[in-house]
């Protein structure tokens, strides 16, 4: 019996890398191997050395196809078998596993928006605008929410996928929508961030309907679109002061995470819409006006996690989760 194995990869597109996949013919029950692809076609390769080498790294049950068939997430790689630059997966184990003593586990918010003929699912279909943004947040009702019948099916396609998926909700904006991923270790986080993004477009496209990453996907007054990153270290996990100590760490990286966290995060992190600016830095309990809340239950506890809510939609999960490793680990590690 044959299995179908889609093999996905994150490409080399420039400022916002983007999923390519293709699928691969397997004898039942073998292992997928390595594979290839023309790296010239994804913005990572010239056209006279053109090969790019694709390393399974993530596999799961494929719930669009279903029987046997499978989803295989790659890593890419040069011909001779080291990263490719546009890898950013390698570094974000490397960091993982320089720190997995402080067992570093992560949650993240993926924000998206529905568009359907060039505006968003719930906009008016002869232009202008909805009435303002409030009561779409967890809504109910045809007149509120946009794509649920798509936001469902990609909810049991996650669940069927083995993924840890821990919860959807509608957002701020009609037509927007988010799912959480996690909580879970690094890099399987971010395997599992990448594979729920691919079952997303897969699905909305089989509705005619493209799902987007844009931080700002309308200007004005409307949310932008994020993937808060929620994260802990067993020190976090077990006292208040190492809390502190991660989002004062993070305070003297600021630029460094913010130039990692996405393109086009300055639209979004204007200090509005519950943002702050993208030039500041500030942390503080219960407060969605900060660069990084501290939940009000955590303060209460003495222990927990906090929320970088910084990053982009369109943020590389390789990326946020190991920027908040080295920072937060490193400053945690200190005597």
């Amino acid at each position: 019996m044959a299995v179908k194995a889609e093999y996905m990869w994150v490409d080399g597109t420039q400022p916002t890398a983007k999923l390519r996949s293709k699928t691969k013919i397997l004898a039942d029950g073998a292992e997928p191997p390595m594979w290839g692809f023309d790296g010239s076609s994804t913005n990572q390769a010239p056209g006279d050395k053109s090969d790019c080498v694709l390393r399974p790294v993530f596999t799961c049950p494929d719930p669009i196809r279903g029987g046997d068939n499978i989803l295989v997430l790659c890593e890419v790689e040069l011909i001779d078998g080291t990263p490719h630059p546009t890898n950013t997966r390698a570094a974000c184990v490397a960091s993982a596993t320089k720190y997995a003593d402080q067992e570093a586990i992560f949650g993240i918010e993926q924000e998206y928006t529905f568009f359907k003929d060039g505006r968003p699912l719930g906009f008016p279909a002869g232009g202008g605008f909805p009435a303002p943004q409030g009561g779409y947040y967890c809504g109910v009702g045809a007149d509120e929410v946009f794509g649920r019948d798509i936001v469902e099916e990609h909810m049991d396609a996650c669940l069927a996928a083995g993924l840890h998926l821990s919860g959807i909700n509608a957002e701020v904006m009609p037509g927007q929508w988010e799912f959480q991923i996690g909580p879970v270790a690094a890099p399987q986080v971010a395997d599992e961030l990448w594979v729920a993004r691919w079952l997303l477009y897969r699905i909305a496209e089989d509705h005619g309907i493209a799902a987007t990453l844009d931080p700002k996907p309308v200007k004005g007054d409307w949310n932008g679109a994020g993937a808060h990153t929620n994260f802990s270290t067993n020190a976090m996990r077990d006292n208040y002061d190492a809390i502190i100590t991660a989002a004062e760490a993070l305070g003297k990286r600021r630029q460094e995470h913010v130039d990692g966290y996405g393109a086009g995060i300055e639209q979004r992190l204007t200090g509005l819409h519950e943002t702050a600016p993208w030039t500041e830095y500030s942390y503080g309990v219960s407060d969605r006006g900060a660069s990084v809340r501290i939940p009000w239950q955590v303060e209460k506890d003495g222990k927990g996690y906090i929320e970088d809510r910084r990053p982009n939609a369109n943020v590389d999960p390789y990326v946020v989760t190991r920027l908040l490793i080295d920072t937060c680990c490193e400053a945690l590690a200190r005597p």
